[in-house]
């Protein structure tokens, strides 16, 4: 047994790993304990001191005193591999499993582990564990859709080719709009956070009508142009196209990216087209919207500023957004994208080659 006369000296590293451990709250409080019992030790705390603080035993202290004085760090990991579960364990979990996997007789749309544990009569913990060893979550679900589109792999490949590899000199816009936004302003003052108490608002809240907004995003600097509007019409689309095409030379190559909503497809657009032959419109596949830098900003906007933000009219509204907008572009940067579905892979169609 070790004592007092071989006392434990730590390596700053150690004693780093050691206090990080201590203060842990992710490790198990074993983990911690024994930490804590190692740093006692190279700071010459008595034993009798230790082994109150820890309510630990003579036996305790001794034991993993010597396993860091034979292994250091590495021996303060405990080697207990648990027990194996018998093959009765075994078929119960692969029952619970398969049960999961159904779908509930009683009239609800998923299992809970207290209903589908007195359906096969075991213990709802035997359930929960089952389920968090297999990553099983019932009580969500994910929204998906499919694109239809049978151009996708072209369409997808024109709009990624532009994000990944522009024309050389050309800019290239990602555009949309965040239709009907509502500005709502609360019947009662807001209860700002405070330690262990969330930020509170008032359940009633008054309607001052509602606003759209468009937004460019330019995908090679990251910077928003914007434009709030009453009613989002093909005319004001166009009209808000016009703008950005104005703030560039007539002959700047300049592409837009844009979803499939009508107002986007309008004999006005195919004109505002036909005028500017330097303007070219490229559209995502249907249902593919997350094909569209611009909606990630938009997602953003959402958060920052309409979800609980506080409007008195509308005209504070489109106030509050364009000056979201303009801090915005005081640190812009431009979005990391990329595409990776190994599911999916977008090859290149024969007759886009260019054979030189």
């Amino acid at each position: 047994m070790f004592t007092s006369a071989s006392p434990i000296v730590l390596s700053k590293d150690e004693r780093s790993e050691l206090e990080t451990r201590s203060r842990s709250r992710s490790l198990s409080a074993a983990d911690v304990r024994r930490a804590r019992l190692i740093l006692m030790l190279a700071d010459r705390v008595p034993q009798s001191v230790i082994r109150e603080r820890l309510g630990c035993t003579r036996g305790f202290v001794s034991s993993w005193q010597m396993r860091f004085q034979e292994e250091r760090l590495e021996g303060l990991f405990a080697r207990h591999q648990g027990t194996r579960r018998d093959a009765a364990a075994l078929r119960r979990e692969a029952r619970i499993l398969k049960a999961t996997q159904e779908k509930p007789a009683d009239g609800t749309t998923h299992w809970s582990t207290r209903r589908l544990a007195r359906k096969l009569k075991v213990s709802h913990m035997e359930v929960a564990r089952v389920w968090s060893r297999a990553g099983i979550k019932p009580h969500l679900s994910r929204s998906y859709v499919a694109s239809d589109d049978p151009d996708f792999e072209s369409k997808a490949l024109d709009v990624i080719g532009l994000y990944l590899n522009p024309p050389q000199h050309a800019i290239v816009f990602s555009v949309d709009e965040k239709t009907a936004i509502q500005a709502l302003d609360r019947t009662l003052p807001v209860l700002p956070l405070s330690p262990g108490r969330a930020e509170r608002h008032g359940f009633e809240y008054i309607r001052h009508g509602t606003l759209s907004l468009y937004a460019a995003l330019e995908t090679g600097s990251g910077r928003v142009a914007g434009r709030t509007v009453e009613r989002h019409t093909s005319a004001e689309f166009v009209a808000f196209l016009g703008a950005l095409v104005a703030e560039h030379h007539r002959n700047t190559e300049i592409h837009f990216i844009a979803d499939n909503l009508s107002a986007h497809k309008t004999k006005l657009v195919a004109q505002f087209l036909d005028d500017h032959p330097n303007v070219h419109m490229h559209y995502t596949p249907t249902y593919s919207s997350w094909l569209n830098q611009v909606e990630l900003w938009l997602a953003k906007v959402e958060r920052d500023v309409i979800a609980r933000g506080i409007f008195t009219s509308t005209s504070d509204l489109a106030r509050k957004l364009m000056r979201y907008i303009r801090e915005h572009n005081k640190s812009a940067r431009p979005i990391k994208w990329k595409y990776s579905d190994p599911r999916r892979r977008i090859r290149v169609p024969v007759s886009a080659v260019t054979v030189h």
